[in-house]
């Protein structure tokens, strides 16, 4: 199993990338977000989920550990390939797909290409009660730590959560509050104070 892929990045084409690891040349498919962040010539770090079908073996990969696990959960919705996944992560930022499944926002989902207005009611339907969890998860290499906030976003939620509120309520809260907010929602105490202004509305 392939987890990481370290190596000399050869070429970006449209949707994936060629790197060379000990002289091996891996094709790996991956979001236009993480291709925009990368340029040949030089050295690339990528975490790899690997599929293997009846037809073809491929590679997908990431930047961070957290669009890997998005790329993975979207693909337990039904309907949902590796092709839509990425595409959806294309389309929005994990931060953004974060809002868009805690606010119910299923416009936000269709704009990803090959998602439709059905689909994307089911993305959000089926994927809203695991987005708090993935707000809550940071990284540290291979490890995905429940325990480790990612964000002020995140910190909100936790903080909130310890208050007592759901993490479904929390997310959605802090959610609205961030987008409300703008740019002042890098400020936590900002975020909380929005939050609980707003539920308690």
């Amino acid at each position: 199993m392939i987890g990481k892929l370290t190596g000399f990045l050869e070429s970006v084409g449209d949707d994936h990338v060629v790197i060379d690891v000990g002289g091996v040349g891996y094709l790996v498919h991956c979001p236009a977000s993480t291709l925009s962040k990368l340029s040949p010539g030089g050295q690339a770090a990528l975490m790899i989920d690997l599929r293997v079908t009846d037809e073809t073996i491929r590679l997908y990969g990431f930047l961070t550990v957290e669009e890997r696990e998005w790329f993975r959960l979207l693909q337990t919705v039904q309907n949902v390939g590796a092709r839509v996944a990425l595409n959806v992560l294309s389309a929005l930022t994990a931060r953004d797909l974060e809002r868009a499944l805690a606010l119910g926002d299923k416009a936000m989902v269709a704009r990803a290409q090959g998602v439709g207005p059905k689909l994307a009611t089911r993305i959000v339907t089926e994927l809203k009660d695991k987005a708090p969890t993935m707000m809550l998860r940071g990284h540290a290499g291979e490890a995905v730590a429940a325990t480790a906030p990612r964000g002020p976003e995140a910190d909100a939620v936790a903080a909130l959560v310890k208050l007592g509120y759901s993490q479904g309520i929390a997310a959605e809260a802090v959610a609205r509050a961030a987008r409300d907010l703008g740019e002042g929602a890098a400020a936590l105490d900002s975020l909380i104070r929005e939050a609980l202004r707003a539920m308690g509305r």
